[in-house]
């Protein structure tokens, strides 16, 4: 799923579609279920856009605005082609030039989030909404921030008000149900449940939806992102999604080194810009650190030898 901003749809629909066409094909040594897209490589208009915004940066004089524009329209072609460092260097330009800008904060929201610097990030997407009350997506934005940040309860809050907005996105409806199950995994299921059915069966993100709710098994959400496709890439960018959720399934099950294992699979689609490529690595690092608290938990609670 992708974060969206408007600059960004408009500006780069049609270049993120035109990626490396897809294939799947089983790895080696996984279980026979698993398929595998052709990772996305980098896409030769995005790269010479760069070249020229970059050429424009360099060719002279100009207002504060028009540079600051300039900045983040090289910064999320950066950021679709996984150079976060350079894209965050120039989301930062850009808001020295022009600090009341609300795409900008939303991506350094983003940004601070990947890095579990997570009041950064809330202070980030309350300005996007300060600037501007309408920009839905620093909802989502928030919400998996406070998701990942410990404060589930307000990430509920805003996924709710994300979801209100647009019942049919089952993307919204799996974030709520995540957020919800985390505190409450009975209620959760039943909320989920009468989502579900409002949603499009023919939509391809409902079965992630279904999958949350029993209704289809990981191999049928699997073979199910082969049916329906119509744009090059799109195999890679279900591949993403699927892997991710099954992922968040796992860690639920109490199953880290499978979860670690598909988030891994997840992040060798090279979708950069959806949310899923984005906060696998994120999952990984937790999974850490929390295999690192019950060693030391372990560790403490074993009974110490008596001193001579």
């Amino acid at each position: 799923m992708k974060i969206k901003s408007v600059w960004l749809s408009l500006m780069l629909s049609g270049a993120l579609l035109s990626g490396c066409a897809s294939t799947s094909v089983e790895p080696q040594g996984a279980s026979p279920q698993l398929l595998l897209a052709t990772p996305r490589q980098a896409d030769p208009q995005l790269e010479v856009s760069v070249a020229k915004i970059t050429e424009l940066l360099h060719s002279g004089k100009m207002e504060a605005e028009e540079q600051s524009k300039l900045f983040y329209e090289r910064a999320i072609r950066y950021d679709a082609l996984g150079l976060r460092t350079l894209a965050r260097l120039d989301f930062n330009q850009a808001m020295h030039l022009q600090p009341a800008e609300a795409n900008v904060f939303n991506f350094m929201g983003i940004y601070a989030t990947q890095a579990s610097d997570f009041d950064k990030a809330y202070e980030s997407f309350d300005a996007v909404l300060e600037l501007d009350p309408e920009y839905n997506y620093a909802y989502l934005n928030r919400g998996i921030a406070s998701y990942y940040g410990g404060r589930t309860d307000l990430a509920v809050i805003d996924f709710t008000t994300f979801y209100q907005l647009d019942k049919q996105d089952a993307y919204r409806v799996v974030w709520l149900y995540l957020a919800e199950q985390a505190l409450d995994p009975v209620s959760a299921k039943s909320n989920l449940q009468q989502r579900v059915a409002l949603l499009d069966s023919n939509d391809w993100a409902t079965g992630l939806a279904k999958f949350y709710l029993g209704e289809i098994d990981e191999g049928q959400l699997l073979q199910s992102a082969r049916r329906g496709l119509t744009k090059k890439g799109e195999m890679g960018e279900r591949m993403c999604e699927a892997y991710f959720y099954l992922g968040k399934q796992a860690r639920i099950d109490g199953e880290p080194s499978r979860a670690i294992n598909l988030y891994k699979l997840a992040l060798a689609t090279n979708v950069y810009e959806f949310v899923e490529h984005r906060y696998a690595l994120l999952e990984m690092r937790q999974i850490a650190e929390d295999a690192i608290e019950e060693a030391r938990k372990a560790q403490e609670s074993m009974p110490q030898e008596p001193q001579a």
